[in-house]
């Protein structure tokens, strides 16, 4: 799948001091499972490498001015222009995702500082290419590679590009009545840890889904679906769904294993292991009982082991 992310993150030297901001764990790790769409929306604009720094500047966080430090040259219209067009490239590739440069005024997500006409920073927003791409693509999961260093934020960024993918699939090869209910079950779990409300809420919206109404309900479904994922997961949503996996075992546990299974759920309630450790367990008893519902749950697999997410969190 293609994502989208600031050049400089790979290593190539486009920044303006003719540097690079490597980030080994997308480029060694995340680049072996992902098709990188790199771009430094400065350079392709037209500006050199190496070339004067710049800075937001204005009144309103919403329309800053992209100005340069020394020279106070205005670069807005340039970097509009570039903007208008790469968007209608990127359209067509198809992100999945995408991963900005922190506190860039071009490619920070959040944080951007904003200064007045006098230098002095008043205020915090997007970088002009950012949030312009934040505006037309509003599902498509972004994040900034300073976040991506908070072990929770990486596993919640990279879980959702992999949804994400998962879903546009499902539009763009299936988009039936039957598909729709497939990926919800399959996405039940999942679902549940970042927003057990909300799944019920999209459960009775799948529920509601006819050939009439199929269209607007994938639109609707696809909304929600983002706001569920933008949502948290938390120890003890996590702690919840696990003890609902644990309930398609009742029968066949013995007494010993229930209790070392509810030991392991207990010590990952208190923070002692990462909760790979229950989910381990869990899958090994989908696997001997054969329960082919949990083995389908996204929630047990969410993204490849070979990154090691759930490790640390």
């Amino acid at each position: 799948m293609k994502i989208g992310i600031s050049s400089c993150l790979l290593g190539n030297k486009v920044r303006y001091d003719g540097q690079h901001k490597l980030d080994r764990f997308l480029r060694d790790e995340l680049g072996d499972f992902v098709d990188w769409v790199p771009l430094c929306p400065e350079m392709e604009c037209g500006l050199p490498v190496p070339r004067e720094a710049m800075r937001l500047v204005g009144d309103d966080p919403e329309s800053p001015r992209l100005m340069t430090n020394k020279t106070f040259q205005d670069k807005t219209g340039q970097m509009e222009s570039y903007i208008s067009e790469k968007l209608e490239e990127l359209e067509r590739e198809g992100l999945r995702g995408f991963i900005f440069k922190a506190k860039s005024p071009t490619s920070g997500m959040r944080g951007v500082k904003i200064y007045t006409e006098a230098g002095m920073p008043s205020r915090r927003g997007s970088g002009i290419f950012a949030r312009e791409f934040m505006k037309r693509f509003p599902n498509i999961p972004v994040e900034d590679e300073g976040r991506l260093h908070d072990p929770g934020i990486r596993e919640n960024f990279i879980e959702k590009i992999y949804v994400y993918d998962r879903w546009l699939n499902y539009l763009n090869e299936d988009k039936s009545i039957s598909g729709l209910m497939k990926f919800h079950a399959q996405h039940k779990y999942l679902m549940m840890s970042h927003s057990p409300a909300m799944l019920k809420e999209v459960g009775k919206l799948v529920a509601a889904t006819d050939k009439k109404n199929l269209d607007q309900k994938l639109k609707t479904y696809e909304e929600k679906l983002i706001n569920i994922l933008n949502l948290k997961t938390t120890v003890k949503k996590h702690v919840n769904v696990l003890q609902h996996i644990m309930g398609y075992f009742k029968k066949q546990l013995n007494p010993d294993e229930k209790q070392e299974l509810l030991d392991i759920i207990d010590k990952y309630h208190r923070e002692l292991i990462p909760i790979v450790v229950p989910l381990v367990l869990l899958q090994h008893y989908a696997r001997k009982y054969k329960e082919t519902y949990l083995l389908e749950q996204w929630y047990l697999h969410p993204h490849p082991d070979e990154l090691k997410l759930r490790n640390h969190v």
